[in-house]
Protein backbone atom coordinates (compact mmCIF):
# COMPACT_ATOMS: atom_id res chain seq x y z
CA UNK A 1 0.00 0.00 0.00
CA UNK A 2 1.21 3.63 -1.00
CA UNK A 3 2.17 5.61 1.97
CA UNK A 4 -0.68 8.43 3.20
CA UNK A 5 -1.26 10.79 5.94
CA UNK A 6 -5.15 11.04 7.66
CA UNK A 7 -6.18 13.30 10.03
CA UNK A 8 -9.60 12.63 11.08
CA UNK A 9 -11.28 15.50 13.34
CA UNK A 10 -7.64 16.79 14.10
CA UNK A 11 -7.73 19.36 17.36
CA UNK A 12 -4.76 20.60 18.89
CA UNK A 13 -4.39 23.75 21.22
CA UNK A 14 -1.01 25.38 22.45
CA UNK A 15 0.04 25.03 26.25
CA UNK A 16 -2.01 28.75 26.98
CA UNK A 17 -5.05 27.40 25.39
CA UNK A 18 -4.83 28.89 22.39
CA UNK A 19 -6.81 26.45 19.84
CA UNK A 20 -4.83 26.16 16.47
CA UNK A 21 -6.84 23.67 14.59
CA UNK A 22 -10.24 22.73 15.34
CA UNK A 23 -11.75 19.56 13.81
CA UNK A 24 -9.24 19.40 11.11
CA UNK A 25 -9.73 16.80 8.31
CA UNK A 26 -7.07 16.14 6.24
CA UNK A 27 -5.83 13.43 3.40
CA UNK A 28 -1.86 13.15 1.88
CA UNK A 29 -1.18 10.62 0.04
CA UNK A 30 1.83 9.99 -2.70
CA UNK A 31 2.42 13.23 -3.96
CA UNK A 32 4.51 16.27 -3.19
CA UNK A 33 1.91 18.69 -0.94
CA UNK A 34 2.96 21.88 0.10
CA UNK A 35 1.94 23.97 3.58
CA UNK A 36 1.13 27.12 3.85
CA UNK A 37 -0.24 29.95 5.81
CA UNK A 38 0.13 33.45 7.77
CA UNK A 39 3.27 32.80 10.41
CA UNK A 40 1.44 31.76 13.98
CA UNK A 41 -0.61 29.35 11.67
CA UNK A 42 0.30 26.07 13.08
CA UNK A 43 2.68 24.86 9.58
CA UNK A 44 5.58 23.02 12.13
CA UNK A 45 3.03 22.41 14.72
CA UNK A 46 0.52 20.45 11.93
CA UNK A 47 4.61 18.49 10.92
CA UNK A 48 4.86 17.94 14.78
CA UNK A 49 1.69 15.95 15.23
CA UNK A 50 2.30 14.26 11.76
CA UNK A 51 5.23 12.93 12.91
CA UNK A 52 4.68 12.10 16.59
CA UNK A 53 6.26 14.76 18.47
CA UNK A 54 2.88 15.99 19.58
CA UNK A 55 -0.30 14.70 20.40
CA UNK A 56 -3.67 16.38 19.17
CA UNK A 57 -5.85 17.60 21.89
CA UNK A 58 -8.94 15.40 20.13
CA UNK A 59 -9.61 13.03 17.08
CA UNK A 60 -7.59 10.47 14.79
CA UNK A 61 -4.30 10.76 12.81
CA UNK A 62 -3.56 7.51 10.66
CA UNK A 63 -0.44 7.05 9.15
CA UNK A 64 1.00 4.08 6.40
CA UNK A 65 4.37 4.31 6.51
CA UNK A 66 7.34 5.38 8.64
CA UNK A 67 7.82 8.94 8.86
CA UNK A 68 10.96 11.44 9.51
CA UNK A 69 10.62 15.24 9.82
CA UNK A 70 13.67 17.96 9.48
CA UNK A 71 12.91 20.36 12.08
CA UNK A 72 14.00 24.30 11.92
CA UNK A 73 15.13 23.98 15.10
CA UNK A 74 16.90 20.23 14.13
CA UNK A 75 20.78 21.78 14.89
CA UNK A 76 19.92 22.66 18.12
CA UNK A 77 19.66 18.81 19.62
CA UNK A 78 21.52 17.35 16.98
CA UNK A 79 24.78 16.40 18.96
CA UNK A 80 27.94 17.80 18.53
CA UNK A 81 28.94 15.96 15.08
CA UNK A 82 27.41 14.78 12.00
CA UNK A 83 27.45 10.91 13.13
CA UNK A 84 25.22 12.08 15.83
CA UNK A 85 22.90 14.17 13.59
CA UNK A 86 22.54 10.79 11.55
CA UNK A 87 21.92 8.90 14.82
CA UNK A 88 24.78 6.81 13.40
CA UNK A 89 27.51 7.00 16.13
CA UNK A 90 27.00 4.05 17.92
CA UNK A 91 26.94 1.94 14.79
CA UNK A 92 30.41 3.61 13.40
CA UNK A 93 31.88 2.95 16.36
CA UNK A 94 31.03 -0.78 15.91
CA UNK A 95 32.69 -0.62 12.67
CA UNK A 96 36.05 1.14 13.72
CA UNK A 97 36.03 -1.56 16.95
CA UNK A 98 35.45 -4.33 14.50
CA UNK A 99 38.52 -3.21 11.87
CA UNK A 100 40.47 -3.05 14.86
CA UNK A 101 39.20 -6.79 15.89
CA UNK A 102 38.04 -5.79 19.23
CA UNK A 103 34.35 -6.81 18.28
CA UNK A 104 32.55 -9.74 19.40
CA UNK A 105 30.88 -12.42 17.43
CA UNK A 106 27.49 -10.84 18.37
CA UNK A 107 28.48 -7.35 17.76
CA UNK A 108 29.80 -8.71 14.21
CA UNK A 109 26.88 -9.90 13.71
CA UNK A 110 24.97 -6.30 13.60
CA UNK A 111 27.90 -4.70 12.36
CA UNK A 112 26.13 -2.44 9.43
CA UNK A 113 29.49 -2.78 6.60
CA UNK A 114 27.44 -0.40 3.97
CA UNK A 115 26.74 2.17 6.62
CA UNK A 116 29.88 4.27 5.60
CA UNK A 117 29.17 4.33 1.91
CA UNK A 118 25.31 4.89 2.54
CA UNK A 119 26.47 8.48 4.66
CA UNK A 120 28.56 9.62 1.87
CA UNK A 121 26.42 8.67 -1.02
CA UNK A 122 23.38 10.81 1.12
CA UNK A 123 25.92 13.81 1.84
CA UNK A 124 26.77 14.18 -1.87
CA UNK A 125 23.35 14.38 -2.91
CA UNK A 126 23.16 17.52 -0.90
CA UNK A 127 26.21 18.69 -2.24
CA UNK A 128 28.52 18.38 1.34
CA UNK A 129 31.51 17.42 2.00
CA UNK A 130 31.91 16.00 4.65
CA UNK A 131 33.15 13.34 7.18
CA UNK A 132 30.64 11.58 10.34
CA UNK A 133 33.31 12.94 12.39
CA UNK A 134 33.05 16.67 10.99
CA UNK A 135 31.44 18.92 14.00
CA UNK A 136 28.13 21.10 13.37
CA UNK A 137 29.93 24.14 14.76
CA UNK A 138 33.09 24.38 12.24
CA UNK A 139 29.62 24.12 9.23
CA UNK A 140 27.43 27.41 8.43
CA UNK A 141 23.71 26.92 8.92
CA UNK A 142 23.45 25.93 4.94
CA UNK A 143 25.94 23.63 5.45
CA UNK A 144 23.66 22.11 8.52
CA UNK A 145 20.90 22.59 6.95
CA UNK A 146 22.23 19.98 3.73
CA UNK A 147 23.38 17.71 6.79
CA UNK A 148 20.00 17.51 8.08
CA UNK A 149 18.53 16.56 4.73
CA UNK A 150 21.43 14.21 4.35
CA UNK A 151 20.22 12.43 7.35
CA UNK A 152 16.65 12.20 6.03
CA UNK A 153 18.26 10.87 3.00
CA UNK A 154 20.06 7.92 5.27
CA UNK A 155 16.90 7.29 7.17
CA UNK A 156 14.39 6.58 3.87
CA UNK A 157 11.60 7.16 5.26
CA UNK A 158 7.92 6.36 3.34
CA UNK A 159 6.76 9.78 4.58
CA UNK A 160 8.86 12.94 4.78
CA UNK A 161 8.41 15.82 6.30
CA UNK A 162 10.20 19.19 5.54
CA UNK A 163 10.18 22.42 7.64
CA UNK A 164 11.33 25.71 5.66
CA UNK A 165 13.73 23.16 4.34
CA UNK A 166 15.48 25.85 2.44
CA UNK A 167 16.17 28.16 4.83
CA UNK A 168 20.06 29.32 4.76
CA UNK A 169 20.53 27.72 1.94
CA UNK A 170 22.77 28.70 -1.15
CA UNK A 171 21.76 28.44 -4.88
CA UNK A 172 23.43 25.21 -4.58
CA UNK A 173 21.79 24.03 -1.82
CA UNK A 174 18.31 24.80 -3.06
CA UNK A 175 19.04 23.39 -5.69
CA UNK A 176 19.29 20.12 -3.64
CA UNK A 177 16.46 20.16 -1.77
CA UNK A 178 14.59 20.49 -5.66
CA UNK A 179 16.22 17.45 -7.02
CA UNK A 180 15.74 15.78 -3.49
CA UNK A 181 12.20 16.56 -4.10
CA UNK A 182 11.65 15.59 -7.21
CA UNK A 183 13.48 12.24 -6.81
CA UNK A 184 11.34 10.79 -3.93
CA UNK A 185 8.87 8.45 -4.49
CA UNK A 186 6.82 8.13 -1.69
CA UNK A 187 4.38 10.59 0.79
CA UNK A 188 5.99 14.16 0.96
CA UNK A 189 4.71 17.26 2.97
CA UNK A 190 6.65 20.51 3.04
CA UNK A 191 6.05 23.27 5.26
CA UNK A 192 7.31 26.62 3.01
CA UNK A 193 7.23 29.51 1.60
CA UNK A 194 9.76 29.08 -1.00
CA UNK A 195 8.36 30.26 -4.33
CA UNK A 196 10.64 28.00 -5.80
CA UNK A 197 10.32 24.87 -3.88
CA UNK A 198 6.17 25.45 -3.85
CA UNK A 199 6.21 25.62 -7.84
CA UNK A 200 7.69 21.81 -7.62
CA UNK A 201 4.29 21.21 -5.30
CA UNK A 202 1.39 18.53 -6.53
CA UNK A 203 -0.80 20.30 -4.64
CA UNK A 204 -1.20 23.40 -1.85
CA UNK A 205 -2.93 23.22 1.78
CA UNK A 206 -3.30 26.48 3.25
CA UNK A 207 -3.95 26.97 7.13
CA UNK A 208 -6.08 30.14 7.97
CA UNK A 209 -8.36 31.06 11.11
CA UNK A 210 -10.92 29.35 9.07
CA UNK A 211 -9.46 26.04 9.05
CA UNK A 212 -7.20 24.19 6.05
CA UNK A 213 -8.08 24.09 2.57
CA UNK A 214 -6.30 22.31 -0.26
CA UNK A 215 -5.27 23.86 -3.74
CA UNK A 216 -4.79 21.48 -6.70
CA UNK A 217 -1.82 22.19 -8.23
CA UNK A 218 1.63 24.55 -7.86
CA UNK A 219 1.97 27.77 -6.47
CA UNK A 220 1.18 29.24 -9.65
CA UNK A 221 -1.83 27.44 -9.61
CA UNK A 222 -2.80 28.61 -5.91
CA UNK A 223 -1.97 32.42 -6.66
CA UNK A 224 -4.48 32.18 -9.55
CA UNK A 225 -6.97 30.46 -7.03
CA UNK A 226 -6.32 32.60 -4.42
CA UNK A 227 -6.89 35.78 -6.79
CA UNK A 228 -10.64 34.01 -7.55
CA UNK A 229 -11.19 33.71 -4.39
CA UNK A 230 -10.23 37.53 -3.19
CA UNK A 231 -12.78 38.53 -6.01
CA UNK A 232 -15.58 36.46 -4.96
CA UNK A 233 -15.34 37.61 -1.33
CA UNK A 234 -15.39 41.16 -1.97
CA UNK A 235 -18.51 40.81 -4.35
CA UNK A 236 -20.52 38.69 -1.17
CA UNK A 237 -19.10 41.38 1.41
CA UNK A 238 -20.85 43.74 -0.78
CA UNK A 239 -23.70 42.13 -1.44
CA UNK A 240 -24.15 41.28 2.56
CA UNK A 241 -23.33 45.01 3.20
CA UNK A 242 -26.39 45.70 0.37
CA UNK A 243 -28.80 43.14 2.01
CA UNK A 244 -27.73 44.72 5.73
CA UNK A 245 -28.64 48.00 4.59
CA UNK A 246 -31.70 47.11 3.27
CA UNK A 247 -32.69 44.74 6.29
CA UNK A 248 -31.60 47.75 8.07
CA UNK A 249 -33.55 50.43 5.76
CA UNK A 250 -37.41 47.79 6.00
CA UNK A 251 -36.84 47.46 9.35
CA UNK A 252 -37.10 51.42 9.66
CA UNK A 253 -40.18 51.59 7.51
CA UNK A 254 -42.34 49.06 9.55
CA UNK A 255 -41.40 51.03 12.59
CA UNK A 256 -42.24 54.77 11.08
CA UNK A 257 -45.68 52.90 9.90
CA UNK A 258 -46.25 51.40 13.15
CA UNK A 259 -45.99 54.87 14.53
CA UNK A 260 -48.13 56.71 12.34
CA UNK A 261 -50.72 53.80 13.36
CA UNK A 262 -50.47 54.48 16.72
CA UNK A 263 -50.97 57.97 16.18
CA UNK A 264 -54.18 57.41 14.69
CA UNK A 265 -55.09 55.50 17.31
CA UNK A 266 -54.72 57.50 20.03
CA UNK A 267 -56.19 60.19 18.65
CA UNK A 268 -59.28 58.02 17.65
CA UNK A 269 -59.47 57.40 21.15
CA UNK A 270 -59.06 60.69 22.44
CA UNK A 271 -61.60 62.02 20.06
CA UNK A 272 -64.33 59.35 21.07
CA UNK A 273 -65.13 58.37 17.25
CA UNK A 274 -65.13 55.08 17.59
CA UNK A 275 -66.31 52.27 20.23
CA UNK A 276 -63.78 51.54 22.60
CA UNK A 277 -64.34 47.75 22.62
CA UNK A 278 -63.68 48.73 18.42
CA UNK A 279 -60.83 50.74 19.02
CA UNK A 280 -59.75 48.16 21.81
CA UNK A 281 -59.72 45.09 19.62
CA UNK A 282 -58.01 46.67 16.80
CA UNK A 283 -54.89 47.90 19.51
CA UNK A 284 -54.49 44.00 20.50
CA UNK A 285 -54.69 42.95 16.45
CA UNK A 286 -52.04 45.55 15.93
CA UNK A 287 -49.83 45.14 19.10
CA UNK A 288 -50.21 40.95 17.90
CA UNK A 289 -49.76 41.68 14.50
CA UNK A 290 -46.76 44.54 14.80
CA UNK A 291 -44.83 42.24 17.79
CA UNK A 292 -45.00 38.82 14.93
CA UNK A 293 -43.62 41.68 12.50
CA UNK A 294 -40.69 42.85 14.76
CA UNK A 295 -39.70 39.67 15.80
CA UNK A 296 -39.37 38.95 11.65
CA UNK A 297 -37.46 42.08 11.08
CA UNK A 298 -35.33 40.76 13.96
CA UNK A 299 -34.69 37.54 12.64
CA UNK A 300 -33.61 39.08 9.19
CA UNK A 301 -31.43 42.00 10.36
CA UNK A 302 -29.46 39.28 12.91
CA UNK A 303 -29.35 36.77 9.64
CA UNK A 304 -28.04 40.22 7.09
CA UNK A 305 -25.34 41.01 10.16
CA UNK A 306 -24.52 37.44 10.55
CA UNK A 307 -23.61 36.93 6.57
CA UNK A 308 -21.86 40.25 6.92
CA UNK A 309 -19.50 39.05 10.11
CA UNK A 310 -18.73 36.02 7.69
CA UNK A 311 -17.81 37.76 4.31
CA UNK A 312 -16.05 40.70 6.33
CA UNK A 313 -14.08 37.64 7.98
CA UNK A 314 -13.34 35.67 4.73
CA UNK A 315 -12.24 38.94 3.36
CA UNK A 316 -10.09 39.36 6.29
CA UNK A 317 -8.46 36.22 5.80
CA UNK A 318 -7.34 36.60 2.31
CA UNK A 319 -6.88 40.18 2.30
CA UNK A 320 -2.40 40.31 1.66
CA UNK A 321 -0.90 42.22 4.50
CA UNK A 322 0.71 45.41 3.99
CA UNK A 323 3.21 47.50 5.20
CA UNK A 324 3.88 51.02 5.13
CA UNK A 325 7.56 53.04 5.34
CA UNK A 326 7.70 56.78 5.69
CA UNK A 327 9.92 59.00 3.29
CA UNK A 328 13.74 58.89 4.51
CA UNK A 329 14.78 62.30 2.41
CA UNK A 330 18.08 60.62 1.41
CA UNK A 331 19.67 62.37 -1.11
CA UNK A 332 20.92 61.19 -4.13
CA UNK A 333 24.80 62.19 -3.73
CA UNK A 334 24.68 60.78 0.19
CA UNK A 335 27.38 58.55 1.28
CA UNK A 336 25.55 55.82 3.16
CA UNK A 337 28.73 53.35 3.44
CA UNK A 338 32.09 53.68 2.58
CA UNK A 339 34.48 50.98 3.60
CA UNK A 340 38.00 50.99 3.08
CA UNK A 341 40.24 47.92 2.62
CA UNK A 342 38.41 46.34 5.21
CA UNK A 343 40.05 42.92 6.31
CA UNK A 344 37.96 40.74 9.15
CA UNK A 345 36.74 37.52 10.53
CA UNK A 346 36.55 35.06 13.79
CA UNK A 347 40.00 33.60 12.94
CA UNK A 348 42.77 36.46 12.88
CA UNK A 349 45.04 33.53 10.99
CA UNK A 350 42.38 33.24 8.39
CA UNK A 351 39.98 35.82 8.03
CA UNK A 352 37.06 35.87 6.23
CA UNK A 353 37.04 39.43 4.29
CA UNK A 354 40.34 40.28 3.04
CA UNK A 355 41.23 43.76 1.81
CA UNK A 356 37.03 44.56 0.88
CA UNK A 357 36.20 47.97 -0.42
CA UNK A 358 33.03 49.45 -0.96
CA UNK A 359 31.08 52.60 -1.18
CA UNK A 360 27.15 53.14 -1.40
CA UNK A 361 26.00 55.80 -2.64
CA UNK A 362 22.21 57.67 -2.45
CA UNK A 363 19.13 54.96 -2.28
CA UNK A 364 21.20 52.38 -4.16
CA UNK A 365 20.01 48.62 -3.90
CA UNK A 366 22.89 45.90 -3.66
CA UNK A 367 22.96 42.94 -3.25
CA UNK A 368 25.62 40.33 -1.52
CA UNK A 369 25.76 36.84 -3.08
CA UNK A 370 27.92 33.97 -2.39
CA UNK A 371 27.63 29.98 -1.58
CA UNK A 372 27.91 29.27 1.91
CA UNK A 373 30.64 29.65 3.92
CA UNK A 374 31.85 32.47 1.85
CA UNK A 375 31.69 35.47 4.58
CA UNK A 376 28.41 36.69 3.91
CA UNK A 377 27.04 37.56 7.35
CA UNK A 378 30.56 38.21 8.68
CA UNK A 379 30.78 40.79 6.26
CA UNK A 380 27.78 42.63 7.52
CA UNK A 381 28.90 41.79 10.88
CA UNK A 382 31.44 43.96 10.05
CA UNK A 383 29.71 46.68 8.70
CA UNK A 384 27.00 46.64 11.65
CA UNK A 385 30.25 46.89 14.25
CA UNK A 386 29.30 43.31 15.79
CA UNK A 387 33.18 42.76 14.17
CA UNK A 388 35.79 44.92 14.74
CA UNK A 389 37.94 44.54 11.94
CA UNK A 390 41.51 44.02 11.78
CA UNK A 391 42.35 46.19 9.56
CA UNK A 392 40.62 49.23 7.41
CA UNK A 393 38.33 51.30 8.30
CA UNK A 394 34.34 51.07 8.45
CA UNK A 395 32.19 54.34 7.66
CA UNK A 396 28.98 54.52 8.23
CA UNK A 397 27.74 58.77 8.09
CA UNK A 398 24.27 58.12 8.38
CA UNK A 399 21.34 56.19 10.64
CA UNK A 400 20.63 52.71 9.93
CA UNK A 401 19.01 49.25 10.94
CA UNK A 402 19.99 45.75 10.51
CA UNK A 403 17.99 42.76 10.73
CA UNK A 404 19.90 39.49 11.30
CA UNK A 405 17.94 36.30 10.72
CA UNK A 406 17.26 35.90 14.40
CA UNK A 407 16.29 39.60 14.57
CA UNK A 408 18.50 40.67 17.78
CA UNK A 409 17.41 43.81 17.89
CA UNK A 410 14.62 42.74 19.86
CA UNK A 411 14.49 41.76 23.37
CA UNK A 412 12.78 38.51 23.80
CA UNK A 413 11.24 39.39 27.13
CA UNK A 414 9.70 42.80 26.07
CA UNK A 415 6.55 43.06 23.93
CA UNK A 416 6.36 44.95 20.83
CA UNK A 417 5.96 48.16 22.09
CA UNK A 418 8.20 48.21 25.19
CA UNK A 419 10.41 47.26 21.82
CA UNK A 420 9.84 50.11 20.06
CA UNK A 421 9.74 52.42 22.99
CA UNK A 422 13.16 51.35 24.01
CA UNK A 423 14.62 51.44 20.08
CA UNK A 424 13.23 54.92 19.35
CA UNK A 425 12.95 56.86 22.60
CA UNK A 426 11.26 59.55 21.41
CA UNK A 427 8.51 58.03 20.36
CA UNK A 428 4.96 57.98 22.82
CA UNK A 429 2.65 55.34 23.38
CA UNK A 430 0.38 56.62 20.23
CA UNK A 431 3.87 56.76 17.62
CA UNK A 432 4.64 53.09 18.90
CA UNK A 433 0.76 51.77 17.92
CA UNK A 434 0.26 53.38 14.95
CA UNK A 435 4.06 52.16 14.11
CA UNK A 436 3.08 49.01 14.88
CA UNK A 437 -0.24 49.00 13.17
CA UNK A 438 1.60 49.70 9.65
CA UNK A 439 3.25 46.49 9.82
CA UNK A 440 -0.26 44.36 10.51
CA UNK A 441 0.02 44.50 14.63
CA UNK A 442 -3.03 45.92 15.57
CA UNK A 443 -4.71 46.53 19.57
CA UNK A 444 -3.10 44.06 21.59
CA UNK A 445 -0.80 42.71 18.92
CA UNK A 446 1.41 45.52 20.09
CA UNK A 447 1.56 43.75 23.63
CA UNK A 448 2.70 40.58 22.59
CA UNK A 449 6.24 39.50 24.11
CA UNK A 450 8.21 38.98 21.20
CA UNK A 451 9.39 35.57 22.86
CA UNK A 452 6.21 34.35 21.70
CA UNK A 453 5.91 35.18 18.30
CA UNK A 454 6.99 32.75 15.17
CA UNK A 455 9.97 33.75 13.39
CA UNK A 456 8.26 34.99 10.63
CA UNK A 457 6.01 37.43 12.84
CA UNK A 458 9.27 38.32 14.83
CA UNK A 459 10.89 39.43 11.52
CA UNK A 460 8.00 41.49 10.78
CA UNK A 461 8.36 42.99 14.68
CA UNK A 462 11.89 43.74 13.84
CA UNK A 463 11.03 45.49 11.04
CA UNK A 464 8.28 48.04 12.64
CA UNK A 465 10.42 48.35 15.43
CA UNK A 466 13.48 49.64 13.37
CA UNK A 467 11.58 51.16 9.99
CA UNK A 468 8.64 52.54 11.89
CA UNK A 469 9.84 55.77 13.29
CA UNK A 470 9.32 58.86 11.32
CA UNK A 471 11.67 58.91 9.51
CA UNK A 472 13.26 55.74 8.97
CA UNK A 473 16.63 54.99 8.96
CA UNK A 474 18.28 55.79 5.70
CA UNK A 475 20.10 52.44 5.00
CA UNK A 476 18.55 49.22 5.65
CA UNK A 477 20.59 45.85 6.02
CA UNK A 478 19.36 42.53 5.97
CA UNK A 479 20.43 39.53 6.56
CA UNK A 480 18.45 36.09 4.74
CA UNK A 481 15.36 38.87 5.17
CA UNK A 482 12.79 35.88 3.91
CA UNK A 483 13.89 33.05 5.86
CA UNK A 484 10.85 32.91 8.14
CA UNK A 485 8.63 35.39 6.33
CA UNK A 486 5.01 33.84 4.81
CA UNK A 487 3.98 34.51 1.85
CA UNK A 488 2.18 37.57 2.35
CA UNK A 489 4.85 38.73 4.92
CA UNK A 490 7.07 38.22 1.71
CA UNK A 491 5.03 40.05 -0.49
CA UNK A 492 4.43 43.03 1.76
CA UNK A 493 8.41 43.14 2.33
CA UNK A 494 8.87 43.72 -1.10
CA UNK A 495 6.04 45.99 -1.76
CA UNK A 496 7.62 48.16 1.25
CA UNK A 497 10.81 48.04 0.09
CA UNK A 498 9.48 49.29 -3.79
CA UNK A 499 8.31 52.28 -1.81
CA UNK A 500 11.65 52.92 0.53
CA UNK A 501 13.31 55.51 -0.78
CA UNK A 502 16.79 54.66 1.84
CA UNK A 503 19.26 52.50 0.74
CA UNK A 504 19.27 48.74 1.07
CA UNK A 505 22.08 45.93 1.44
CA UNK A 506 20.90 42.92 1.58
CA UNK A 507 22.18 38.83 2.06
CA UNK A 508 19.99 36.70 0.53
CA UNK A 509 19.56 33.45 -2.00
CA UNK A 510 16.05 33.53 -2.73
CA UNK A 511 15.93 34.47 -6.73
CA UNK A 512 12.31 35.91 -6.67
CA UNK A 513 12.40 38.10 -4.02
CA UNK A 514 15.61 39.25 -5.42
CA UNK A 515 14.03 40.23 -8.59
CA UNK A 516 11.68 42.18 -6.97
CA UNK A 517 13.11 44.29 -5.51
CA UNK A 518 15.95 45.35 -8.63
CA UNK A 519 19.23 45.94 -6.98
CA UNK A 520 21.60 48.16 -9.38
CA UNK A 521 24.57 46.14 -7.67
CA UNK A 522 25.61 42.46 -7.26
CA UNK A 523 28.59 41.57 -4.72
CA UNK A 524 29.93 38.08 -5.52
CA UNK A 525 31.31 36.42 -2.70
CA UNK A 526 33.78 33.45 -2.74
CA UNK A 527 35.13 30.61 -0.12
Amino acid sequence: MPASVSLSNLSYSTPDGTSLFSDLNLTFGPERTGVVGLNGAGKSTLLRLIAGELQPASGQLSLRGAVALMRQDAMETAGETVADLFGVGPALDLLDRAEAGEATAGELAGADWTLPARIESALARCGLVARPQTALATLSGGQRSRAALAALILAEPDILLLDEPTNNLDREGRRAVIDLLRGWNGTVIVASHDREVLEEMHAIVELTSLGATRYGGNYTAYRQQKAIERDAAAHSLAHAEKARNEAARRAQQAAERKARKDGAGHRARAEGSQAKALLDFAKGRAEASGGAGARLREARRDAAELALFAAREQVEVLTPLHMELAPTGLPAGRTVLRLDHVTGGYDPERPAIRDRSLTVTGPERIVIEGPNGSGKTTLLKLITGQLRPLSGQVDLPVSWAFLDQHVGLLEPGLTLRENFLRITPAANEHMAHAALARFGFRAGDALRRVAALSGGERLRGGLACALGGTPPPSLLILDEPTNHLDLDGIDALESALAAYDGAVLVVSHDQAFLSAIAPERVIQMQV
